[in-house]
Protein backbone atom coordinates (compact mmCIF):
# COMPACT_ATOMS: atom_id res chain seq x y z
CA UNK A 1 0.00 0.00 0.00
CA UNK A 2 1.29 3.39 -1.01
CA UNK A 3 1.09 6.14 1.28
CA UNK A 4 2.38 9.06 -0.33
CA UNK A 5 2.40 11.96 1.67
CA UNK A 6 1.08 10.27 5.24
CA UNK A 7 2.78 10.24 8.23
CA UNK A 8 3.51 6.99 10.01
CA UNK A 9 0.87 8.01 12.63
CA UNK A 10 -1.91 8.47 9.75
CA UNK A 11 -1.01 5.20 8.06
CA UNK A 12 -1.55 3.30 11.42
CA UNK A 13 -4.87 4.90 11.79
CA UNK A 14 -6.28 4.31 8.51
CA UNK A 15 -5.07 0.25 8.82
CA UNK A 16 -6.23 -0.12 12.03
CA UNK A 17 -9.76 1.34 11.14
CA UNK A 18 -9.21 -1.10 8.16
CA UNK A 19 -8.81 -3.72 9.73
CA UNK A 20 -11.82 -3.01 12.50
CA UNK A 21 -14.38 -2.99 9.76
CA UNK A 22 -16.13 -6.40 9.90
CA UNK A 23 -18.66 -5.64 6.99
CA UNK A 24 -15.28 -4.58 4.83
CA UNK A 25 -14.05 -8.12 5.54
CA UNK A 26 -17.64 -9.38 4.89
CA UNK A 27 -17.80 -7.82 1.17
CA UNK A 28 -14.29 -8.95 0.53
CA UNK A 29 -12.93 -5.58 0.29
CA UNK A 30 -9.26 -4.88 0.04
CA UNK A 31 -7.49 -1.52 0.45
CA UNK A 32 -5.00 -1.38 -2.41
CA UNK A 33 -3.67 1.99 -2.28
CA UNK A 34 -3.91 5.32 0.01
CA UNK A 35 -1.77 8.67 -0.24
CA UNK A 36 -3.31 12.32 0.47
CA UNK A 37 -6.98 12.87 -0.41
CA UNK A 38 -6.86 9.50 -2.22
CA UNK A 39 -7.80 5.91 -1.72
CA UNK A 40 -8.13 2.79 -4.45
CA UNK A 41 -10.10 -0.72 -3.04
CA UNK A 42 -10.83 -3.76 -4.55
CA UNK A 43 -13.07 -5.89 -4.58
CA UNK A 44 -13.35 -9.74 -6.49
CA UNK A 45 -17.16 -10.53 -7.66
CA UNK A 46 -18.02 -14.23 -6.17
CA UNK A 47 -21.18 -15.50 -6.18
CA UNK A 48 -22.48 -14.26 -2.87
CA UNK A 49 -22.30 -10.65 -4.04
CA UNK A 50 -24.90 -11.01 -7.10
CA UNK A 51 -28.43 -10.97 -7.32
CA UNK A 52 -30.60 -12.40 -9.78
CA UNK A 53 -29.28 -12.89 -13.61
CA UNK A 54 -25.57 -13.13 -12.34
CA UNK A 55 -24.88 -9.40 -11.77
CA UNK A 56 -23.50 -7.90 -9.10
CA UNK A 57 -25.74 -6.42 -6.65
CA UNK A 58 -25.91 -2.34 -6.54
CA UNK A 59 -25.48 -2.26 -2.93
CA UNK A 60 -22.05 -4.01 -3.23
CA UNK A 61 -20.98 -1.40 -5.48
CA UNK A 62 -22.62 1.73 -3.66
CA UNK A 63 -20.48 -0.12 -0.47
CA UNK A 64 -17.07 -0.12 -2.36
CA UNK A 65 -17.92 3.33 -2.87
CA UNK A 66 -18.36 4.62 0.07
CA UNK A 67 -15.81 2.96 1.78
CA UNK A 68 -13.21 4.21 -0.38
CA UNK A 69 -14.32 7.73 0.03
CA UNK A 70 -14.49 7.23 3.42
CA UNK A 71 -10.92 6.46 3.56
CA UNK A 72 -9.62 8.85 1.02
CA UNK A 73 -11.74 11.46 3.38
CA UNK A 74 -10.13 9.60 5.93
CA UNK A 75 -6.86 11.31 5.59
CA UNK A 76 -7.91 14.86 5.53
CA UNK A 77 -8.62 14.08 8.83
CA UNK A 78 -7.49 15.49 12.12
CA UNK A 79 -6.68 12.23 14.67
CA UNK A 80 -9.90 13.48 17.05
CA UNK A 81 -12.11 14.18 13.60
CA UNK A 82 -14.54 11.66 12.05
CA UNK A 83 -16.47 11.67 9.49
CA UNK A 84 -20.00 10.51 8.14
CA UNK A 85 -22.01 10.24 4.74
CA UNK A 86 -24.77 12.50 4.19
CA UNK A 87 -25.03 12.05 0.80
CA UNK A 88 -24.17 9.69 -2.11
CA UNK A 89 -25.20 9.31 -5.74
CA UNK A 90 -24.37 6.28 -7.62
CA UNK A 91 -24.73 6.13 -11.54
CA UNK A 92 -24.42 2.70 -12.22
CA UNK A 93 -23.06 2.61 -15.99
CA UNK A 94 -22.60 -1.16 -17.04
CA UNK A 95 -23.84 -4.41 -15.01
CA UNK A 96 -20.40 -5.80 -13.42
CA UNK A 97 -20.24 -9.72 -13.71
CA UNK A 98 -16.81 -10.89 -12.93
CA UNK A 99 -13.49 -10.04 -12.18
CA UNK A 100 -11.82 -7.75 -9.65
CA UNK A 101 -13.88 -4.29 -9.27
CA UNK A 102 -11.66 -1.57 -8.28
CA UNK A 103 -12.80 1.88 -6.62
CA UNK A 104 -11.23 5.10 -7.11
CA UNK A 105 -11.91 7.68 -4.64
CA UNK A 106 -10.73 11.04 -4.40
CA UNK A 107 -11.03 14.05 -2.15
CA UNK A 108 -12.64 17.16 -4.92
CA UNK A 109 -13.47 19.77 -1.74
CA UNK A 110 -12.03 19.54 1.14
CA UNK A 111 -14.00 22.57 3.45
CA UNK A 112 -14.24 23.16 7.37
CA UNK A 113 -17.07 20.98 7.73
CA UNK A 114 -18.08 19.12 4.79
CA UNK A 115 -16.10 16.95 2.91
CA UNK A 116 -16.65 15.76 -1.15
CA UNK A 117 -15.34 12.93 -2.56
CA UNK A 118 -15.76 11.68 -6.49
CA UNK A 119 -15.33 7.92 -7.05
CA UNK A 120 -14.90 5.96 -10.16
CA UNK A 121 -15.51 2.14 -10.35
CA UNK A 122 -13.67 0.33 -13.15
CA UNK A 123 -12.87 -3.52 -13.64
CA UNK A 124 -9.63 -4.99 -14.90
CA UNK A 125 -9.88 -3.68 -18.56
CA UNK A 126 -10.38 -0.22 -16.71
CA UNK A 127 -13.73 0.17 -18.01
CA UNK A 128 -15.80 2.47 -16.37
CA UNK A 129 -18.89 0.71 -14.80
CA UNK A 130 -20.31 3.50 -12.15
CA UNK A 131 -19.57 6.50 -10.91
CA UNK A 132 -20.25 8.57 -7.86
CA UNK A 133 -20.18 12.06 -6.04
CA UNK A 134 -20.56 11.61 -1.84
CA UNK A 135 -20.76 13.95 0.51
CA UNK A 136 -19.44 13.67 4.34
CA UNK A 137 -19.62 15.96 7.21
CA UNK A 138 -16.88 16.07 9.67
CA UNK A 139 -17.11 15.83 13.27
CA UNK A 140 -15.34 15.64 16.72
Amino acid sequence: MSGAGLTQSQRQRIDRAFDEVPFVKFLGIELVEVEQGRAVMRVFVRQELRRNGGVVHGGVTASLIDTAAAFAIMTTLAPDQASSTVDLTVHYLRPIVSGNVTAHARVVRNGRRVVIASVDVVDEAEILLATALTTYIRSN
